[in-house]
């Protein structure tokens, strides 16, 4: 239904924005050319009902129009449509995700509102859950126009978007501004404290406060802008800081703490905010690029929730800006780890390849476990409730801190069309490293805190396998972290906070032991293999199938342990391996080999140790035998010690310690 005349006050729920000018490759994320129809769904189609099989995930399909002219796009919320064509609102960042505002606000009835100067037309189109389109009104435009259209969000219980086209006739179409309004209820604003951690990443950091500075209308929700440094490379000391500072308009301050991770970084932030009397803490990642807008909306969506509730946006790809990371994720209950939240889900989807309307999923709303501390959005009240973040240094901070307020029956949302950009796990191997204590350490925490199934279900038995893993592919420092995991666990949670700043400079003492914790910056560094065709006759190794792996796994481990390696591997590798090659299975059957990063900055030399091995196996054997014998016991030490460790007490002591400053 369109309405011509406003009869009470409206609130804006989300504005129309444009890629800016220095953004030419997320255009796909803002605008789309060409016709609205999207992937043609026949009604007994099983896609509609059913996961899509593998094979059937492999297709890609083209948007089928020519791309938006990028020198049409005049400012942050313009844009001129050219004589004869159309372009789509149907996009990430400018459809409305109306399954979300259905399902976690009170808000029933909207308002798009459409200002155009021109000739054409404006339409609205909708979807529901099954990715079908939906023409909903139009109306046909000439000259200063506002059209509004009064649409209601009853019919997305499970799913759907709204959107709009534009179509220029005979002369071009201006939209100077297109928003989504709903009626005002006379609720509060709340305020925003950003907080920032990081780590020897200042020209990130300056640059989102450059982007936030530069977006004035961000900040009139933000109460304070707070950057925990706790890096040797400062943000203040970086040139543009004190301009930049100034431009925000006393808002911006920086904290510098010790090192104590991403959870000491992100507890400082929790800490702060209730402090300063916000009404939310907003988290965000150092080494990402902020979409501005992205703040009001998470803003936003979070006043309009029924109850407190936890809002977190998505993450693109930072060198592949186009690309979405997931659409959302849960907890595995039975293994802990990650997932997605259904099977016919896509990682890495590329929306400049298949548009948000031909791509069916897009299009049931996805409910979450937790939301990465990329970008994440906190009410105080929940703080207040359930504390702060862990003492877990880094990893599993953020899902463990959705599952707690799961259990605390605090939602999180994942909510569309609000994003960073983010360096992609495909870019990283924080498995191996330093990284691969915390990683051990950390899940195990979890499912001793979480996990609904005795004994933490699989997550023992994956974890006697990923040692087996590590060591049979000569990571020995990787494996030496895993072990000290194992120990800290067994002590209890007691010292969570004590060894915060201290653990990481403790693993990394260690890497002087081990070759495979060596990087050199070029294979050169190296000797040169000997010529040969290598191990198993230069053929191709494959992953063992399932009823392999077990048969596999001890040949392999009693080969390991009995034979000794040749006395050239310890002179000159067997040969080099790419990152993308450094799989368990293949280097297990290597005596020496070198292997590059998943960063592409250098190299290590895994050598085999049939010592390291025995020694290894044994004790990480014994640790987990001593963990399965007292896992309830374990599990109920640290159930019991979350409201303390996590308390806004501890971490205030934590911080007292901790702060250059002092305070």
């Amino acid at each position: 239904m369109m309405a011509t005349e406003e009869t009470s006050t409206w609130n804006t729920l989300q504005r129309v924005i444009l890629p800016s000018a220095d953004q030419t490759d997320t255009i796909s994320l803002y605008v789309d050319a060409g016709t609205a129809s999207g992937i043609r769904l026949r009604e007994n189609d099983e896609l509609a009902r059913t996961p899509k099989l593998p094979e059937e995930k492999l297709q890609m399909f083209s948007s089928g129009g020519r791309e938006a002219h990028f020198e049409d796009l005049l400012t942050r919320s313009s844009m001129r449509v050219r004589s004869g064509e159309q372009i789509s609102f149907g996009t990430y960042f400018n459809a409305f995700p109306a399954s979300y505002w259905r399902r976690w606000t009170s808000v029933r009835d909207i308002r798009l509102v459409v200002k155009t100067n021109g000739s054409g037309t404006v339409s609205v189109y909708k979807s529901n859950a099954r990715g079908s389109v939906q023409r909903v009104d139009g109306k046909h435009v000439e000259g200063a126009a506002t059209s509004i259209f009064e649409l209601s969000l009853k019919p997305f219980g499970d799913g759907g978007w709204y959107w709009f086209d534009l179509a220029a006739s005979s002369q071009e179409l201006l939209l100077e501004s297109g928003q989504w309004e709903a009626s005002d209820t006379g609720g509060q604003k709340g305020e925003v404290t950003i907080e920032i951690t990081t780590m020897n990443k200042p020209d990130f950091c300056l640059n989102n406060a450059r982007i936030l500075a530069e977006n004035p209308d961000v900040l009139t929700s933000v109460k304070e802008i707070l950057i925990v440094d706790q890096g040797t490379l400062k943000v203040e000391d970086q040139e543009g800081f004190a301009e930049v500072k100034a431009s925000l308009g006393g808002k911006l301050r920086v904290i510098n703490q010790a090192n104590l991770g991403g959870s000491g970084g992100f507890a400082r932030g929790m800490y702060e905010a209730v402090e300063n009397g916000s009404d939310y803490a907003l988290l965000l990642d150092d080494d990402i690029v902020v979409e501005p807008e992205s703040i009001l909306r998470l803003r936003t969506f979070a006043d309009h929730c029924r109850k407190p509730t936890i809002v977190g946006g998505h993450m693109f790809d930072l060198y592949n800006r186009s690309v979405l990371h997931t659409f959302g994720e849960v907890v595995d209950p039975y293994r802990i780890v990650p997932a997605l939240p259904h099977a016919d889900m896509d990682v890495r989807h590329d929306f400049s390849i298949a548009n948000l309307r031909q791509t069916a999923w897009l299009h049931r709303r996805v409910d979450v476990d937790y939301n990465g501390w990329w970008m994440c959005l906190i009410p105080t009240k929940v703080i207040k409730e359930i504390g702060l973040s862990l003492p877990l240094f880094i990893k599993w901070d953020d899902a463990e801190y959705g599952l707690r307020a799961r259990e605390a029956g605090i939602a999180t949302v994942s909510l569309p069309g609000a994003a960073v950009w983010h360096v992609s796990w495909m870019d990283k191997d924080d498995l191996v490293g330093w990284q691969a204590y915390f990683h051990e350490r950390n899940r195990l925490i979890t499912t001793l805190i979480h996990s609904p199934y005795p004994k933490g279900g699989r997550v023992l038995r994956e974890s006697v396998q990923s040692d087996v893993k590590h060591l049979v592919s000569m990571q020995y420092f990787t494996e030496h972290g895993r072990i000290e995991a194992l120990r800290d666990i067994l002590k209890g949670p007691e010292d969570l906070h004590n060894v915060l700043a201290t653990k990481l400079p403790e693993i990394n003492a260690l890497k002087s032991q081990y070759s495979d914790a060596a990087v050199m910056d070029d294979v050169d560094d190296f000797p040169a293999p000997k010529l040969g065709r290598g191990p198993m006759g230069g053929t191709a190794v494959g992953m063992p199938s399932k009823k392999q792996i077990v048969p596999w796994g001890i040949k392999t481990v009693a080969r390991q342990l009995i034979k000794a390696p040749g006395p050239e591997s310890a002179e000159r590798p067997q040969g080099f391996l790419a990152h993308r090659d450094n799989r368990w299975f293949r280097v297990a059957h290597y005596d020496s080999v070198v292997v590059s990063n998943a960063e592409g900055t250098g190299a290590s030399w895994y050598q085999r140790d049939p010592k390291k091995l025995r020694s290894m196996l044994t004790e990480a054997t014994r640790l987990h035998l001593q963990l399965f014998r007292d896992w309830e016991k374990l599990a109920e030490q640290y159930r019991a010690a979350v409201p303390e460790i996590s308390s806004i007490d501890a971490w205030k002591k934590t911080f007292e310690a901790h702060s250059e400053d002092g305070s």
